[in-house]
């Protein structure tokens, strides 16, 4: 699959023009330039958003697509004009997404393999993201606090995290 997601974005390089960027998130998530675009996010509003984090892989060796569409958020909006600055996003890890959550130990432990979703959550933490996990479906789960990647915070759920948070005037996003 990461294969011909390359091949995908090379083939759509070389007919359009062009070229693949990450300005926010380097290693993850990468877009396309879009020169050609007539309607692009507007640089002057902060953007608030909130992530409804659901599913997971069923290859455990791969990064999720939908923990890869964390990135291509931050660098859609940063490539098209948005600081930075103005991204707050928050993110709601529940249900399929929460192996996603483990830290190396204890993905390993359960798949035989390092979390391939660490790298990727240690730069979305460092660019700004908040990063909280559903304390539902760690119960659930038998998840333990101590057993989350670095950075992660628990929260009651990720019902009233999506909530709190729409109320507050955050738009929606569910991967």
């Amino acid at each position: 699959m990461k294969y011909f997601c390359l091949l995908a974005l090379a083939v759509c390089t070389n007919l359009f023009g062009q070229t693949p960027v990450n300005p926010v998130i380097q290693n993850f998530g990468t877009v396309v330039d879009a020169p050609l675009a007539d309607l692009k996010p507007d640089s002057s509003l902060d953007y608030n958003i909130v992530v409804d984090l659901m599913t997971g892989e069923e290859d455990k060796k791969v990064v999720a697509f939908s923990v890869n569409q964390l990135a291509r958020l931050m660098n859609l909006h940063v490539m098209g004009g948005v600081p930075k600055e103005n991204m707050n996003v928050v993110v709601a890890v529940h249900g399929g997404a929460l192996w996603t959550a483990l830290g190396n130990e204890f993905y390993r432990e359960k798949f035989g393999v390092d979390n391939p979703h660490a790298p990727l959550y240690k730069e979305l933490i460092d660019q700004g993201v908040k990063i909280v996990v559903c304390s539902q479906s760690m119960f659930k789960r038998k998840v333990d606090k101590s057993q989350l990647l670095p950075g992660f915070e628990v929260a009651t759920s990720a019902l009233t995290t999506l909530t709190m948070y729409q109320l507050k005037g955050y738009a929606l996003l569910r991967f």
